[in-house]
């Protein structure tokens, strides 16, 4: 299926993903194609080599092996070229990432539940976003608040910038549906480009924190700008996908 370039939640990954698509498309491997697009950086932030999924051995853990050969198992699929679009664009980020997993894997294992912050760190990597707003959006967001986040506080979202991390999140959004939701983490920076995400992440992501899951739940289409169903307020109108929090119950005391 094609990939929509001019959509807003691709527009950040347009420039290189074209490419790398126009290669894929013309016959190479995506671990060929996204190794041509070449490493935008050197040193510890470079960008790794992709490898064929055959070059990952039966029962080796995959983040142990990126994080072992510096090298990351590629198929030829829609997930794993979306994943490679975002080492390409967010390599300190993913290795910040990858070292905690393979950290994690080294002291408890693979077993059939990963631990909390194994958790956390393949939930962002699969379908976390990062919203950059004044922090009334953010407040808002934290509380669920659509109507306030999304037609009270509209004109904020001319300062605010959201950019998608989670690669099968961006798979999914190549057929738009209403109920799509990102993981996203709030940051209270302000950014002039995805480097500058890129560093900002990869310099305030606390190990600890990060696996207290502290994301929030966004449905993508409701974003201002990014979905011209959303110009009609009754858009967020919609209980089954705009849910409100859950009230916090207060624990019961014994008699």
């Amino acid at each position: 299926m094609p990939i929509d370039w001019a959509r807003p939640w691709l527009q950040p990954l347009a420039a290189v993903g074209r490419a790398v698509a126009a290669r894929a498309d013309a016959g190479a491997a995506v671990a060929d194609a996204l190794n041509a697009q070449g490493a935008p950086m050197q040193g510890p932030c470079a960008v790794p080599r992709f490898v064929g999924q055959q070059a990952l051995p039966k029962g080796e853990a995959y983040e142990r092996f990126i994080h072992v050969t510096g090298t990351v198992p590629t198929r030829d699929n829609r997930h794993d070229f979306f994943n490679g679009l975002v080492w390409l664009h967010y390599p300190r980020t993913k290795r910040l990432l990858n070292q905690w997993q393979a950290r994690a894997i080294a002291q408890q294992g693979v077993g059939a539940v990963r631990g909390p912050l194994r958790d956390a760190a393949t939930l962002f990597d699969e379908n976390g976003a990062v919203l950059f707003a004044p922090a009334a959006l953010c407040e808002a967001l934290r509380e669920r608040a659509w109507r306030r986040l999304f037609v009270e506080l509209r004109p904020l979202w001319a300062q605010a910038t959201l950019l998608l991390f989670g690669h099968a999140l961006m798979e999914q959004l190549i057929q738009p549906r209403k109920s799509l939701t990102a993981h996203v983490y709030c940051a209270d920076a302000a950014i002039d480009s995805i480097a500058d995400a890129d560093a900002w992440l990869a310099g305030a992501l606390d190990e600890q924190a990060f696996a207290a899951k502290p994301f929030n739940p966004l449905q993508v289409l409701g974003v201002p700008g990014w979905w011209a169903g959303n110009e009609d307020f009754c858009f967020y109108d919609d209980p089954l996908v705009f849910r409100s929090r859950r009230p916090v119950q207060a624990p019961q005391q014994s008699a």
